[in-house]
Formats: C-alpha cells, structure tokens, sequence
C-alpha cells in the first residue's frame, strides 16, 4: 500500500448522484452496492487500501470491477478481525494465493456462522424463558380451563416463581405448547382432581399405595412444566394450605380436599426421604 494523497476531484457533496462511467461506478453507487459508507471508501483510498482506478469522462474517479471485488475481499478479512494493514499486506502480496487464502477464510467464516446460528438459538431459548410462558389468550385460558380459572393466576406465579430455573422451564415449555396440548393439560387436571377428590371422600389414607399413586400422578402433571422433585411437591403441599387461593381452589373441588392433599404429598415424600418441613425448593 501507499500513503499517496488523493487527487482533488470534482465535487464531494453529491458524489452519490454523479454519473458512473463506462467503465466503472461512482464511489456513492459503489458504497451502497458494498453496504459500507462513503467515509469509509475515502478512508481506504486515502491509504492505498482500495483505490478506485477509473475516471469518467467529466473526471469522475470511479471503481471499476476489479476494484469492487478487492473491496469485498477487504470485507471479507475484516469481517474475521484482521486490521486494514495487515489486509493491504495480504492483498498486496505477490506471492499470496488468493484462491487459497480466501477458501481457508471461507472455512473460517462457515464455522463462524456455525457458532453464530448456536448462539442465535440459546438466545432464542432464552427469549422464550422470558415471557410469562402461556401463549394463550385470557379468554382462551378460560375457556380451556373452565370457569374458575383465573388468567392472572400466571402473572401470580410468575411474581412468586419468576427468578427460578424451574420458571424458566415451565416458560419455555410452555412457549412450544398448542391449544390442543393446553387442552390436554387440561383434562389430565380435571381427571386428577375428580380422583383426589373421590380418594379423600373415601377415606384413603395419606401414606398408602393409592395415596402415593395419587401423589406421583400429581407430581407427574407438574413434570408438564417443570421437573418436579418430591422436596419442590413438599413445598408446593406447604403453599396449597398457607396460600388463600390454592385453598379456595383445592378445596372448592372437595371441602378439605387442601389439608388432605398436603397430607399425602407429605407423606409421599417422606417415603423418598424428604423431611417435608424442612424441604427446600430445589
């Protein structure tokens, strides 16, 4: 490369309108066929980088193709880091196999674009962890879950459970999910309701072989969300009582369905080794 100065050339204000010539384009068409701005082709010709070797017959400097595949080249090396003057270095290099150096840049690029897509795609995922994770309308989530259900019991749960990783689990699970598998969620709920209800109106003891049946089918549906452990079901069994509004939903199912519930969820946990007093979220 070389530190030449520029010819003056006839105008610089409207050098994006100039006229190309028969050889070759104005440095204003040739920076918007590039994508890289004015300024910056000024720049590489100021120092011998990419210097347009035309002119027009009004003495416009304009690039000719030769020129334009250099500049791609130069994007090419710059877009993997390399400086400008390391780029005129290799450009510039008689002994240089372009070929060569560009297929070894290309192999680059691919593996670039490989990492690149990985990223995009864990972004994506996170992007979706992020949302409150039902995609359903309000009235959609009423009609599906029925009467009763209350669409800001998410934005609830959300503001409970948001900053842990079974929240951001449940959402994006829950991003994935049709109307049709909601539906089905909500039928296994309904079901498992009816049968905890017909279980405590029987008499079926916390601790028994149908007792724990009914508390790994519950913590089943919570696997729909998120991998539920028998210490999160413990804590969960805690909420169901301490909390109003699973109170009022649980026993609104089955007067002192609540109590009950807890009592087999803890009993089922302490049969895998969980103090459920003492039990943690995790």
């Amino acid at each position: 490369m070389t530190s030449e100065a520029r010819e003056p050339e006839p105008t610089r204000a409207g050098e994006g309108a100039e006229p190309d010539g028969p050889d070759g384009l104005t440095v204003g068409r040739t920076a918007a066929l590039v994508g890289v701005s004015v300024k910056a082709l000024h720049h590489w010709d100021a120092i011998g980088l990419v210097r347009p070797g035309g002119r027009t017959t009004a003495g416009y400097r304009v690039y000719s193709g030769e020129d334009v595949a250099r500049i791609h080249r130069v994007l090419v090396y710059r877009e993997l880091g390399l400086p400008l003057a390391e780029i005129g270095r290799i450009l510039d290099d008689p002994h240089t196999d372009a070929r060569d150096h560009l297929r070894r840049q290309r192999s680059q690029l691919v593996e670039r674009i490989s990492r690149l897509e990985t990223m995009l795609r864990a972004v994506d995922r996170m992007m979706a962890a992020a949302q409150p994770g039902m995609r359903l309308t309000p009235q959609e989530q009423v009609d599906i879950f029925g009467d009763d259900w209350q669409p800001a019991w998410v934005e609830e749960a959300e503001n409970r459970w948001g900053d842990t990783a079974q929240w951001a689990q449940y959402a994006e699970r829950a991003a994935g999910m049709t109307p049709e598998d909601w539906k089905r969620v909500a039928a296994t709920t309904e079901a498992l309701n009816a049968d905890l209800a017909a279980a405590q109106r029987a008499g079926v003891a916390p601790g028994s072989d149908a007792a724990n049946a009914l508390a790994e089918r519950h913590r089943a549906l919570l696997s729909t969300y998120f991998d539920c452990t028998h210490a999160m079901q413990a804590c969960l069994g805690r909420t169901y009582v301490s909390d109003p509004g699973y109170t009022e939903y649980f026993d609104a199912v089955a007067p002192g369905l609540t109590v009950w519930l807890r009592d087999v969820l803890f009993a089922n946990a302490e049969a895998h080794g969980v103090d459920p007093e003492s039990a943690r979220w995790e």
